[in-house]
């Protein structure tokens, strides 16, 4: 608002200086001997009159999406006492603002894993990819980019609730973007052999038979390609990347890249034309190696390009080729930031990067005269946000450090990509929804996608938040059907992660991601938070939940978490503390007694010099003065190599404070047979806690269930039978969390460590401890399976649903571990299953 205020200021400023208006005079000075009258001079001649006039500007204003009002100035040459269009020169724009909350949100529908393409239920070990997406003209078959498969896809979202495979087509090379002109869809191909010697093609695809029709050779390794929303003109930018093996990966590298114009406007694509622009000398850095990342195109076909390593943005008039303007992407100061990686992990955004480049990666038009870019960053930045620039070059708007401070109050911030680019935004999409405008800014590492309401490009508005699978990198909207679709290419299938194409509607609807977010820390910096492992009910108040994150995070904490509320909110977080030297003293007593168990190293890694904790925290129960959680051992008896004995399983009495009051341990002989899939959960019920063992250890068929009595402080151990694998990826099933329901009877969380279509054991199961035998194996019976409950949310199945909670109006609550956003999505879905029926 400031910039049109400015504007309106200036002309303003300008009548002023044309009808000769004076200020104050100031105070006089002493008086002086009055001169002698001069001669008149001649009568200068009259100049014209400056005018200035408001436009009221209706919904769907190109400038102004929601309306507002244009204010116009500029001199009155022909004298006729109006402000004619021919006379303005200068105009400014305020802007109503978006409402701040809608009616009208984005829901996920569907998810497409790509491996559907392979086999119809994923049963393939085959890697594929989904990274840029486009769509047929009816907004009914979905085109997609598989560079790992060489291929494009195409997937039917007639019914956008249940996509289906409709096939690959392989290429000559890697598909680098898709575009749809027409009935054809365009792929940008790579042929390259090597970093020197670049090649490459346009391929032109028939959408319907899915077959190329025609082929057109590119003068170098392409990377993005739009086509002009008349369809006649594709841009092709040929990046001719560098290699970053080479030295120390910097520019230049030769050959330079370029810009390819294919003139379309003929209805056969044999007959279309390729004209080649020379980019080279323009930019600041680097300018003999330009190498152009991304392009747009808008109505008037100018495009916009955007050159990541060179921190360049040019506009290039489609019709003959021309540089209308280019200018730096210039810098921007980030502050609230976290420039550090641990291990294990600790979010401490409190630093400060100044002049940090832009380098922009995705780029889009808002309108003709505004469009905005994804500052992923590269060589020698990554400010971690996206931009709006006008065509004169101008920042009108920057996100600054916001997407990284949303990111981690949603649970999504990689800490370990912190000294590079945070959540490293991608890439931008623009989606024109009758009365709506939005821009979506997909984020590669927190896999999200940000949703702003821009109806006033220089004041873009927060509106919502999207889960997408991991690594999101292409974004469309499909206005015709009030659709979005974001394109996630990683894949891999030991490390349950499957690429997928993510499907949202728009309409009348409550917006239901993030289910969890936290609120502001007494810095006024989002609470850090993620890696959930364990769930637990307070038992005094219906609505407060408790939960804890594992290892992945230093300082081990205890969040309360508020779910009365929508999203439901963490409102603190209490730090662990060893005060008391309650763990110090163990270790210690431990080290003495067998150095092969912990040794000074260990100690340094389990107790901070602030004397916080570093445990794995697995488990929590609520008690009356406290909490007592679950720490998971590390190592395996007798894998002194690859697995050692770093830790033993505990059982650890937490005060209202945070201070550590009590430790346990299990009986020698059981620590004797230690696997490290040890303590996973711990519930507490008439003076005694039972913790679950996750799998089966030494020689037993079976996992443990523990019984630890406080006030005899004795253990007793029941067996608990798991499911058999049903996963076709194989793998292990094991328990993840026990909870009372009162009477001696719990829920227990069975799963197996698969995600995704793979994924097969997610359930709930009731056993009754009220009269036990030790050592025997318990029988149980089904409460219910989960896995609808979690694909009803549109995703893929999250693999760790590890936190297991019964409230005292019997609502029952589970929550998976997101694994700190490290080779995960980063999504935590919080849910309630329903009330405890019998």
């Amino acid at each position: 608002m400031k910039s049109k205020l400015k504007c309106l200021m200036l002309s303003l400023s300008v009548c002023a200086a044309l009808f000769g208006c004076s200020g104050d005079n100031g105070s006089e000075g002493a008086a002086g001997i009055a001169g002698a009258a001069g001669l008149n001079g001649q009568d200068g001649t009259d100049g014209f009159n400056s005018l200035v006039q408001q436009l009221t500007l209706q919904s769907g204003n190109e400038q102004c999406f929601k309306g507002g009002t244009a204010i116009q100035s500029g001199l009155d040459v022909n004298e006729n006492n109006i402000l004619d269009s021919d006379e303005v020169n200068q105009t400014s724009y305020i802007c109503k603002e978006a409402p701040i909350n809608s009616a009208e949100n984005f829901v996920r529908v569907a998810s497409f894993p790509i491996c559907e393409q392979q086999e119809r239920d994923c049963n393939t070990d085959i890697e594929t990819a989904a990274e840029i997406v486009t769509v047929n003209e009816a907004g009914t078959v979905l085109i997609y980019s598989n560079s790992p498969q060489n291929s494009i896809g195409f997937v039917d979202i007639t019914d956008m609730h249940s996509p289906q495979a409709m096939g690959e087509l392989s290429l000559d090379g890697e598909p680098t973007s898709v575009a749809t002109n027409g009935n054809f869809v365009v792929v940008s191909v790579n042929t390259s052999e090597d970093f020197v010697n670049v090649s490459g093609i346009l391929n032109v695809v028939n959408i319907e038979t899915q077959e190329i029709v025609h082929t057109i050779t590119l003068p170098g390794q392409p990377d993005s390609i739009a086509t002009s929303p008349d369809g006649n003109y594709i841009a092709v930018v040929i990046e001719n990347e560098r290699d970053e093996d080479l030295g120390d990966g910097l520019p230049p590298q030769l050959p330079a890249g370029s810009l390819s114009i294919i003139d379309a406007q003929d209805a056969e694509p044999s007959r279309w034309s390729i004209t080649d622009v020379n980019l080279t000398g323009i930019a600041e850095l680097y300018p003999s190696d330009p190498e152009p990342e991304y392009v747009d195109i808008n109505d008037n076909n100018i495009a916009v390009i955007t050159f990541q390593e060179n921190n360049h943005i040019a506009l290039i008039d489609l019709s003959d080729g021309s540089i209308v303007n280019h200018f730096s992407a210039g810098a921007v100061d980030l502050v609230n930031i976290d420039i550090v990686e641990e291990s294990p992990s600790v979010i401490d955004a409190s630093s400060t990067l100044d002049q940090v480049l832009r380098e922009p990666d995705g780029v889009t038009w808002i309108n003709n005269t505004y469009f905005a870019t994804a500052n992923e960053g590269d060589v020698d930045g990554g400010s971690r946000g996206f931009s709006v620039f006008n065509v004169t070059g101008d920042p009108v708007w920057d996100s600054a450090e916001s997407l990284d401070q949303m990111a981690i109050r949603f649970g999504h911030y990689p800490d370990q990509r912190s000294e590079n680019r945070g959540n490293e935004p991608e890439n931008v999409e623009l989606g024109i929804f009758g009365e709506d405008r939005y821009l979506f800014v997909n984020s590669e590492r927190s896999s999200l996608s940000f949703v702003y309401d821009i109806a006033n490009p220089e004041h873009p508005v927060f509106k919502q938040v999207l889960p997408t699978a991991l690594a999101p990198e292409g974004g469309l909207a499909i206005p015709s059907r009030n659709l979005f679709v974001v394109a996630s290419e990683e894949d891999s299938r030991d490390d349950k992660v499957r690429s997928a194409l993510n499907i949202y509607s728009y309409n009348i609807q409550e917006s239901t991601y993030p289910i969890m977010e936290s609120v502001n820390d007494q810095n006024d910096r989002a609470m850090p938070w993620g890696a959930l492992s364990g769930l637990a009910a307070d038992v005094f108040y219906d609505n407060i939940l408790y939960s804890v994150s594992d290892n992945f995070y230093a300082s081990n904490r205890i969040f309360t978490i508020d779910t009365s509320l929508k999203p439901a909110r963490i409102t603190s977080s209490l730090i662990l503390v060893d005060s008391n030297d309650v763990l110090a003293n163990l270790i210690t007593q431990s080290t003495e007694e067998n150095d092969e168990l912990f040794d000074d190293v260990d100690l340094a890694n389990l107790i901070n010099d602030d004397k916080t904790v570093n445990i794995d925290s697995e488990g929590i129960a609520r008690v009356d003065d406290g909490f007592w959680i679950a720490s998971e051992g590390s190592g395996t008896i007798g894998d002194t190599e690859d697995r050692p004995i770093l830790s033993l399983n505990m059982l650890l009495k937490i005060s209202n404070e945070g201070s550590i009051e009590q430790l346990v341990t299990l009986p020698e002989d059981v620590n004797n047979m230690q696997l490290r899939f040890g303590f996973e959960g711990v519930a507490h019920y008439n003076n005694a806690l039972y913790v679950v063992f996750q799998r089966a250890w030494g020689d037993e068929a079976n996992p443990r269930i523990g019984i630890f009595d406080l006030v005899s402080e004795t253990w007793s151990f029941v067996f608990y039978p798991l499911d058999s694998v049903e996963s076709s990826a194989g793998g292990w099933v094991g328990l993840s969390d026990i909870s009372s329901l009162g009477a001696g009877r719990f829920l227990v969380l069975e799963r197996d460590n698969q995600g995704g279509p793979d994924a097969a054991i997610k359930r709930i199961y009731q056993i009754d401890l009220n009269d036990f035998t030790a050592e025997e194996t318990l029988p149980k019976s089904l409460y219910q399976d989960i896995i609808p409950t979690l694909a009803a949310s549109g995703g893929l199945i999250p693999e760790k649903v590890e936190g297991l909670a019964v409230t005292s109006s019997e609502r029952v609550f589970v929550v998976n571990d997101n694994d700190g956003v490290d080779d995960n999505s980063g999504e935590t879905q919080l849910i309630t299953i329903g009330e405890y029926s019998q």
